[in-house]
């Protein structure tokens, strides 16, 4: 089986050029030919434009279609960019492939337009704040790599083949990041790309107690379709039943901040002491004590610890 053909970079006006001369002598062929003769005369124009796109990214290290993709999102992070503009700039058709491979394998946080479009259909709070993208759009929500991106992708793709369901998988993987951020596509991966995904780990914080935050949900500086779980620990059940729309309200409202010692969950977090926050009931739940934003004050864990040592409010 002869192999697919690679794109070629040149010189692109040189290479328009070419294409621009192929088009013109297409015309005859238009008019004079059979389907077959029409489409076999466009496969170089075809290459041409798959040449022409390769050779707009210049300089070292943009040989490889994955490589051009890489600093084409490097160079537009944050932003919105079509599959069919990475398509272009990478020469090559599995375009999908390489993405996947620079998220997954090379932990470039790249999030795609379906991973977003599972997120809100699981709803709560997040789902709100999320981007309109299209399913073929994606966007580099930060120009810096995870570092053990190959270690993670290791242990991910263990879990994976595992024959258990998806939200024991997510759990599974989610403790083996302990304290670390996590992104949808790493969860929708282990996932086997279940559609599920997003709704489990909104199961599991919500109904199974497990402190997974959001940029919504206690950690404000959190990219977009990015989780952590605070904690090896799952919370009271009194705690899961506090709404989302009433746990943020309640955590903005103190600035998501500690009210005791001030711990600022934006300024001073490290995965090395991690340190997170939770709402803590004024009139304690089991005296009847509702789970509404009057009634719930925003402490850090290690504060909120100490209340109930102290048996306080």
């Amino acid at each position: 089986m002869a192999m697919a053909r690679r794109s070629r970079k040149d010189n692109p006006e040189l290479l328009r050029g070419k294409l621009v001369e192929l088009l013109q002598g297409f015309e005859h062929t238009l008019k004079t030919s059979d389907l077959r003769r029409q489409v076999q005369e466009l496969v170089p124009a075809y290459h041409f434009l798959r040449d022409i796109g390769s050779s707009l990214m210049d300089g070292p290290g943009t040989d490889s279609g994955r490589d051009r993709i890489l600093e084409y999102f490097k160079r537009h992070a944050g932003q919105v960019l079509n599959g069919a503009e990475l398509m272009v700039v990478a020469g090559i058709n599995e375009y999908p492939r390489r993405i996947r491979e620079l998220r997954l394998e090379y932990g470039w946080p790249i999030l795609s337009g379906v991973t977003l479009a599972e997120i809100r259909e699981a709803g709560g709070e997040e789902a709100e704040s999320l981007p309109q993208m299209k399913p073929d759009d994606y966007v580099m929500t930060s120009a810096e790599r995870n570092e053990d991106a190959a270690e993670r992708w290791r242990v991910g793709n263990q879990i994976r083949k595992e024959k258990i369901g998806v939200k024991p998988k997510i759990l599974k993987y989610m403790l083996a990041n302990l304290g670390k951020e996590v992104s949808g596509e790493e969860l929708r991966y282990v996932a086997n790309d279940k559609s599920e995904w997003a709704r489990r780990v909104r199961e599991l914080r919500t109904e199974e107690g497990w402190r997974i935050t959001t940029k919504t949900t206690g950690r404000p500086t959190l990219p977009v379709g990015v989780y952590v779980l605070e904690s090896a620990e799952q919370a009271p059940v009194h705690d899961r039943q506090i709404p989302d729309p009433v746990r943020y309200a309640a955590m903005q409202r103190d600035d998501y901040s500690c009210i005791d010692c001030k711990w600022d969950s934006r300024k001073d977090w490290s995965a090395s002491a991690p340190r997170h926050l939770e709402l803590h009931h004024i009139i304690p739940h089991v005296e009847g004590g509702k789970n509404t934003v009057e009634n719930l004050v925003t402490l850090c864990n290690i504060c909120h610890d100490e209340r109930h040592r102290r048996g306080e409010k």
